[in-house]
């Protein structure tokens, strides 16, 4: 399990679907598993229409676009088509078992912590995971505390578990992204020193 945490614009999300797909390529596994929260930010869309998959689609197109970067979209359907390639809510993950897959959990900022040790706890033989998230863009409500922040403590000393941290430096969108991380940590500093 990998954990990669750091902030937007860092190819968390990027880089772990390339990672998947070059597993699947190499027959390292059978099938890639892509999962998030479905939180929005700071403003409800309320009810979408559709069947399920239609409903999930909007908080999916990061992992979205990131796969049509890196294949025709016609392979990606046929790979979705045939459950190769599988997109699964969060919330529909308890009692599943998830052998010989690569499981990636997106934006884990956004999990609560009973989500995270659910999801933690489904992945089977010959499986890899990779969790990402930003702990600086947290949607959830007031009274719910990040997994991904509290799981950072209590899994940091457990074998076959890394962390990687990423931060402002990594930053590989447009220029003006990375001082705007920037200057939101230095009004966070700010703000803590105040308190």
């Amino acid at each position: 399990i990998v954990f990669v945490i750091g902030p937007a614009g860092t190819g968390k999300t990027y880089l772990a679907v390339a990672i998947a797909l070059s597993a699947l390529k190499n027959k390292e596994v059978d099938r890639i598993i892509l999962v998030r929260p479905a939180v929005e930010a700071g403003e409800s869309l309320g009810y979408l229409p559709g069947d399920l998959l239609e409903k999930i689609d909007p908080y999916f197109r990061p992992l979205y676009d990131a796969m049509y970067e890196m294949m025709p979209s016609e392979k990606l359907q046929k790979y979705m088509e045939r459950g190769i390639i599988e997109i699964a809510p969060l919330a529909y993950m308890r009692g599943r078992t998830l052998n010989n897959s690569f499981i990636i959990l997106d934006d884990a900022q956004n999990t609560t912590l009973g989500q995270m040790k659910m999801f933690l706890t489904r992945f089977g033989f010959g499986s890899k995971v990779i969790i990402n998230g930003d702990i600086t863009q947290v949607d959830l409500p007031l009274k719910e505390h990040s997994g991904l922040i509290r799981v950072t403590k209590i899994l940091k000393k457990i074998k076959g578990i890394e962390f990687i941290y990423l931060s402002d430096r990594d930053v590989v969108r447009h220029r003006l992204v990375q001082e705007i991380i920037r200057a939101y940590e230095r009004e966070d500093l700010r703000n803590q020193e105040r308190e």
